[in-house]
């Protein structure tokens, strides 16, 4: 259990919708609180104090500044994973990494040497060099602000300093730490990365030999050292001397950049892509020293492609993104070369992830939103099933549902969870790519993971995907469709061409060490299109698709076992279920499929065989993909008696019917929770919206705001601050 001490009367019991445990410190931005998501994991909630939040604009420009902090890349630092504001004071919500400071364990052990300093000057180093790439400066590095973790250390509190600075109700000190401040920062001058590489290693200096370069004596005395004395670097020697000796010198320029770091102190001669992969896995305290991993080599189950390469048969960029959840996780994506420009007819939907019929691809544009099947892609990393494969036309007219509301429910589901809080005073984001708005809060049961936009002038579907679960959003060109695992931790990616002996195949990376695994599934002209993961992360599920004539044929799924990088193809012999994708049941056990005219499920093992069936359950909203409820206890369908906002719950063990209610919803998206549901919904002439919607009918809470020019797909994924 971290150690923590006791919240104080004044203190909220609870914060960004979480119940807070008690105090991790104070300081003079604020107070850090321990906190308990609902998952059980424990997290940071640091909430700025009342006298640097005194006016909009600084709050706005604060949490403008700390959002940016959320695109750094995984390495060696504790993820941002959100922001908001209560009481007209922002909080910042950040992973929980338990462990000492440095600060505290050279005060009470004492200075740091050997292999224990070297994995601790690399790791620091890879930190800043991920937080550099993301565009930051920390401003703040200093030995408290980095965490001995049982993994290595961790750098955190970066990209708060800036958002300090930002405030107009910050003192015109500037943000820092005098004993690790560099020269041009004490000077008022702009700072950039090289600051902190000056104060990079001036806590080397403190690791090994328990004072700082400068003293910390009078402030005025560690002021005029830092501006007109040299150093003085201790005991250090070798290489680590020279690198810290070259970060302290008083002209920024002269200074080396933390990649440059990292090759002196890993011994490399020049960098390579996975650096900072390598440069994380040589800071774990596992490494051995002086820790320095081969460069990577392709995976050796990924064949170069042919000289003119084969593309994949005429295929939209599906509803399925790279996100980088998730993670304090960012993302490269898989570059493979694009296929020429397709000629596909209208109304040849070649059935991707999503399944949407007719629409949704490259050459025909697809019809607007609310008026149709809507262009939703949407996937929460639970259950999820397929959609049907006929369009269903959304009237704009309510009928009464008196009779279906009547309908009783059986004995074994008439107890059903309270419903949950659905959060309010979400944070306001605007999106890349459009006139697009996110609403979100760190606690959602959901959150917005990756969207595709329609490019008209290029009929093509553009992709835009998080770099970590809560971070910012950046365009991903070349990816054909991509899947993140629940955990943020792996991103599956799908390619444009075959490979070299004409298979499809499923690139999986680990965004923690930069490994990818290449796993072959079907050989052309079939494709296997990305469907889902399973909720614990281990396995994938694909589909198996063959186009003919006009039309996309589903013939079967691939099951792909991720720790073996590992495919299992499983041809299904049923023709009822040709014109639908496969998804996984509520326990996902096996699959689920849509079959026959009244619109049924029909359920499969993990080898194909039809196990049962759901008969005439209605038709499932061309939107829908999660229709098993988190737990898997649930599915939703559009009633069969009712029209588009006619919504039937049934019991997923039994295929009875439990629930109906009516809604404003045009399509009904998901499931929020276990006691609601998302959906599309058209709110006026101008904009659509993705609302949160309770078992009354009721929209509680609108997710995403979208102009109604605007073809618009978008990926939500559980929060893993909420779990399922």
């Amino acid at each position: 259990m971290p150690s923590f001490a006791p919240l104080r009367p004044g203190d909220p019991p609870r914060l960004a919708g979480l119940d807070l445990l008690g105090r991790l410190g104070e300081g003079g931005q604020g107070v850090v609180y321990l906190a308990k998501d609902p998952s059980g994991e424990h997290v940071a909630v640091k909430w700025l104090r009342a006298d640097q939040a005194a006016d909009e604009v600084s709050v706005e420009r604060f949490l403008r500044e700390v959002q940016v902090a959320q695109r750094v890349a995984p390495f060696c630092t504790a993820a941002v994973l959100g922001t908001g504001i209560e009481h007209q004071r922002p909080y910042i919500v950040s992973e929980f990494i338990e462990g000492p400071s440095l600060q505290q364990v050279v005060q009470r052990e004492g200075p740091r040497t050997g292999s224990s300093l070297h994995r601790l000057a690399v790791g620091t180093a890879t930190a800043l060099a991920a937080i550099h790439q993301a565009g930051i400066v920390h401003r703040d590095f200093k030995p408290a602000n980095v965490i001995l973790g049982t993994d290595g250390p961790r750098v955190i509190d970066f990209g708060i300093a800036r958002a300090l600075d930002a405030t107009s109700t910050i003192s015109g000190m500037p943000v820092g730490t005098p004993s690790y401040m560099p020269p041009e920062q004490i000077m008022g001058h702009t700072v950039g990365p090289a600051a902190d590489l000056f104060s990079w290693a001036g806590t080397m200096v403190f690791a090994a030999s328990s004072r700082a370069p400068f003293g910390s004596d009078t402030m005025p005395a560690v002021l005029n050292r830092v501006l007109n004395q040299d150093p003085d670097v201790g005991v250090l020697d070798g290489p680590l001397r020279d690198v810290v000796l070259d970060c302290l010198a008083k002209d920024p320029a002269r200074r080396p950049t933390a990649e440059q770091v990292i090759m002196r102190l890993l011994q490399r001669a020049a960098p390579n892509p996975g650096i900072l992969a390598q440069a994380a896995a040589a800071a774990t305290p596992s490494a051995p020293y002086p820790a320095a991993p081969p460069h990577p080599t392709p995976p050796a189950a990924h064949p170069a492609p042919h000289p003119t390469p084969t593309p994949h048969p005429a295929h939209p960029a599906p509803s399925r993104h790279p996100m980088a959840s998730g993670s304090p996780m960012g993302s490269t994506p898989v570059a493979f070369p694009a296929p020429a420009r397709s000629s596909m007819p209208p109304g040849a939907y070649p059935g991707s992830s999503t399944s949407f019929p007719t629409h949704h691809r490259p050459g025909f544009p697809p019809p607007r939103k609310g008026r149709g099947p809507i262009i939703i892609g949407v996937t929460v990393a639970v259950a999820v099933l397929m959609l049907a494969a006929v369009a269903v036309v959304v009237s704009r007219q309510r009928p009464p549902v008196a009779a279906l509301s009547a309908t009783p429910r059986p004995t074994t589901t008439q107890q059903r969870e309270t419903p949950t809080a659905v959060p309010a005073d979400p944070v306001k984001r605007k999106l890349p790519g459009g006139a697009i708005t996110l609403y979100e809060h760190p606690a959602d049961a959901i959150t917005l993971t990756s969207y595709e936009i329609y490019d008209k002038k290029s009929e093509e579907w553009q992709d835009y995907a998080r770099k970590s679960l809560r971070g910012t959003f950046i365009k991903y060109a070349d990816n054909w469709e991509s899947l993140v695992s629940p955990d943020g931790h792996r991103l599956a990616t799908r390619g444009r061409t075959y490979t070299s002996d004409d298979y499809d195949s499923i690139v999986i990376t680990d965004r923690r060490s930069g490994a990818r695994s290449t796993v072959k599934t079907v050989r052309e002209p079939l494709i296997s299109s990305l469907r889902s993961w399973s909720k614990d992360g281990s396995k994938l599920l694909l589909n198996i698709e063959r186009k003919k004539g006009d039309d996309w044929l589903y013939l079967g799924f691939v099951l792909i076992d991720v720790a073996e990088a590992k495919a299992t193809v499983v041809n299904v012999a049923d023709n009822a279920i040709r014109g639908s994708s496969f998804g996984w049941d509520g326990e996902e056990k096996g699959v689920v499929n849509v079959y026959g005219k009244d619109e049924g499920l029909r359920f499969f093992d993990a080898a194909g065989k039809a196990v049962r069936d759901a008969p005439a359950v209605g038709t499932l909203a061309s939107g829908t993909q999660d229709l098993f409820s988190p737990s898997g206890k649930l599915f939703v369908t559009n009633c069969p008696e009712g029209v588009g906002r006619d919504h039937c719950l049934w019991d997923s063990a039994t295929g009875v019917r439990v629930r109906a209610f009516s809604s404003d919803c045009d399509k009904i998206l998901g499931w929020y929770d276990e006691t609601h549901l998302f959906c599309w919904e058209q709110s006026n002439a101008s904009n659509d919206e993705v609302q949160v919607v309770g078992f009354d009918g009721e929209l509680v809470r609108k997710l995403l705001e979208i102009p109604d020019e605007l073809e618009l797909s978008p990926v939500f994924t559980v929060n893993p601050a909420r779990g399922s």
